[in-house]
C-alpha cells in the first residue's frame, strides 16, 4: 500500500475514455484517483454525479479526476448513461461523466493503491481517494466506508489547501478555508523565535512563540 510522499503507482488502464497511462499522461497535473465499491449502487451514483459537477472547478486547479472500481466498461458505460439519462439529485440532473473511470476487473489497480480491504470486501473497492501532485507524488490519503459518501467539498478543499502550501512555504489550520489565516512554519532556533513574538510586521501575528500567523486579508 503506497504511502504519503511515496511516488504513485505507474499503471495503464482501460477507461470510458479510453486507455491511460498513469502518470505519463497527466505529467505537470495533480490528480484526484478516487475508488468506488460498484456501478449501479446508489452511494456511488450520488458521488459521481457530485464529482462531475465539480470538474469544471478542479481542472481551474490543474487537477484532473480518475474514478475506478471493479467492474467492466460496459457495466461503467451504462451506469454512466442511466446516471445522464434518468435520475435528478439535488438539483443536478443531465450530468454527464467525462472524467475517465478504470475497468479494474481483475483489481490491478485496486491492489496497488491499497484500495482492497480484506475486513470490508474481497471484491469491492472500498471509498479511497489518492491525492498525486505534478511529480506524481502521494500527497494525501483518504478512506470512507463502503456505507458512506464522501464529503466533495472537502476534498476540494484538502487539495487547495495543499496548492497554498506549496506555493507559500506555509501552513493550514484545522478547518481552513481559502481566504483564511494561514500557519508560518514553526522556527528553528530561538532568535528566529524572539524575532517573531516581538515583530511588527502587521501582516503577521503570534499567539506564542511557536504558533504564529499570516493575514490573508
Amino acid at each position: 500500500m503506497p504511502l504519503i510522499g511515496d511516488d504513485a503507482p505507474a499503471f495503464t488502464a482501460k477507461t470510458t475514455m479510453g486507455e491511460i497511462n498513469f502518470p505519463k499522461d497527466y505529467k505537470g497535473k495533480w490528480v484526484i484517483l478516487f475508488s468506488h465499491p460498484a456501478d449501479f449502487t446508489p452511494v456511488c451514483t450520488t458521488e459521481f454525479m457530485t464529482f462531475a459537477s465539480m470538474q469544471a472547478d478542479f481542472k481551474a486547479l490543474n487537477c484532473e479526476l480518475i474514478g475506478l472500481s471493479i467492474d467492466s466498461i460496459y457495466a461503467h458505460i451504462a451506469w454512466l448513461r442511466t446516471i445522464k439519462e434518468k435520475i435528478e439529485y439535488k438539483g443536478m440532473k443531465n450530468v454527464e461523466v467525462t472524467f475517465p473511470v478504470i475497468e479494474d476487473l481483475k483489481m490491478t489497480v485496486a491492489k496497488k493503491f491499497g484500495m482492497l480491504q480484506p475486513g470490508a470486501s474481497d471484491t469491492q473497492a472500498v471509498r479511497a481517494v489518492f491525492f498525486m501532485d505534478p511529480k506524481a507524488k502521494i500527497r494525501a490519503i483518504l478512506y470512507y466506508p463502503l456505507s458512506n459518501g464522501r464529503n466533495m467539498d472537502e476534498v476540494m478543499r484538502l487539495l487547495k489547501a495543499m496548492q497554498k502550501s506549496d506555493a507559500e512555504g506555509v501552513a493550514t489550520p484545522a478547518n481552513w478555508q481559502p481566504g483564511e489565516d494561514v500557519i508560518i512554519p514553526p522556527p528553528g532556533s530561538c532568535g528566529v523565535a524572539k524575532e517573531r513574538v516581538e515583530s511588527k510586521d502587521s501582516n503577521t501575528y503570534c499567539l506564542d512563540w511557536f504558533m504564529c500567523f499570516k493575514k490573508q486579508s
